[in-house]
């Protein structure tokens, strides 16, 4: 069988799939977990639709999930999440496991805006400037491709979460002047800011021009270079939703997602990652309000398990936005996924190469080293 015939087998397979409702994937999916066991471990996103959230045997952020499925004795691990974070649990896994992504084309926009070949190039057009392998040190986010990690491996950097993101931030000035922060300059920023770093040193390189667009004055004063991008989630979510939103509940707690803008980070009462989200919600006194800048689904969830307790959780936005390639992982591909695994046959596994794999493991064991 060619290639090709054998990826036309394959999408028909996925097709007949799609034609499934919930109810029916649901079941069989129940039955596909009962017959695998302890061989199979699901993970689930917390940004992650409901009807596959509730098949996650693991729920939590990226590396969370990464790092317990890698301690599992499980055979094959199953990440209901998007590319990047399937790479990491292939990264951090044992060699007898394999990591899988029910739905390839489940990626993040975030992670697409910085590639490989842009980031290298903007590593040369800074050595034109600077000494960059002794002032500059990269960190990239976790949302970020495999061969993205590779490099800040390769150039002594490191990757941080949005939980780690100061202490990582103080490790690379410990070691050098500035850091290239990449793909989310709103995580740079508002990190940067809460450590003390002014604003005018931040500058922003945009990817699409010679130079970032900036000077090389700019370039020698900056200590933090921001990539130009951004989550689209996060970026929906604007200050005015704040300001309309306290007219009518003045009491109202506002905590935020470091993803989100600087304008809307300054407004909040809090800051911090999605697990720091869900626990301080979850530990706060009964009967509060609290506004979310976060991802839907996650909301919803967090608003209908403190509801008993008093608690009303808003999402921030009035237009409804969620995670909308997350959303790609639906009950009919992880029931695809399982049945081939029942019958021995894996597909959608995610491989990251040796190399790659290697360096990659390098700036996440600087971070892990860190926290």
């Amino acid at each position: 069988m060619t290639q090709t015939t054998a990826m036309t087998a394959q999408a028909l397979a996925i097709q007949q799939f799609a034609l499934l409702d919930d109810i029916d994937c649901d079941a069989r999916i129940v039955a596909a977990r009962q017959k695998l066991g302890t061989r199979c471990v699901v993970l689930g996103h917390h940004y992650q639709r409901d009807e596959v959230f509730r098949h996650a045997d693991f729920i939590g952020d990226s590396l969370k999930l990464s790092r317990m499925a890698a301690q599992s004795d499980a055979e094959y691990i199953v990440f209901c999440g998007v590319h990047f974070m399937a790479e990491v649990s292939d990264i951090l896994s044992r060699p007898d496991q394999t990591a899988i992504l029910p739905d390839l084309a489940a990626g993040c926009s975030m992670a697409d805006m910085a590639d490989l070949a842009n980031v290298e190039r903007c590593w040369r057009e800074l050595s034109q400037v600077l000494d960059v392998e002794q002032t500059v040190t990269p960190v990239t986010y976790i949302n970020s491709a495999a061969d993205l990690k590779a490099f800040c491996g390769q150039h002594n950097g490191i990757v941080c979460t949005s939980s780690n993101a100061q202490k990582v931030l103080e490790w690379s000035f410990a070691r050098r002047e500035k850091v290239l922060f990449f793909p989310d300059q709103h995580l740079g920023r508002n990190t940067g800011y809460r450590m003390g770093i002014p604003l005018d040193d931040m500058v922003v390189w945009d990817f699409s021009k010679p130079m970032g667009g900036l000077s090389e004055e700019q370039i020698s004063k900056a200590r933090i270079i921001l990539w130009k991008g951004f989550c689209s989630v996060h970026q929906m979510f604007r200050p005015e939703h704040i300001d309309d939103f306290l007219k009518r509940y003045p009491k109202t707690i506002v905590i935020a997602h470091p993803e989100a803008s600087f304008e809307v980070c300054q407004k909040a009462n809090y800051i911090g990652s999605t697990e720091y989200i869900l626990k301080t919600v979850r530990e706060a006194e009964p009967n509060t309000r609290w506004l979310v800048a976060t991802e839907l689904n996650l909301v919803n969830r967090l608003n209908r398990e403190v509801k008993h307790q008093g608690k009303e959780v808003h999402f921030m936005s009035p237009t409804i936005c969620m995670c909308s390639t997350m959303f790609r992982t639906d009950p009919q591909h992880l029931l695809w996924v399982l049945e081939n695994l029942v019958e021995g046959h894996v597909v959608n596994r995610i491989r990251v190469p040796e190399t790659e794999a290697r360096y990659a493991k390098l700036a996440l064991n600087n971070m892990l080293n860190v926290v």
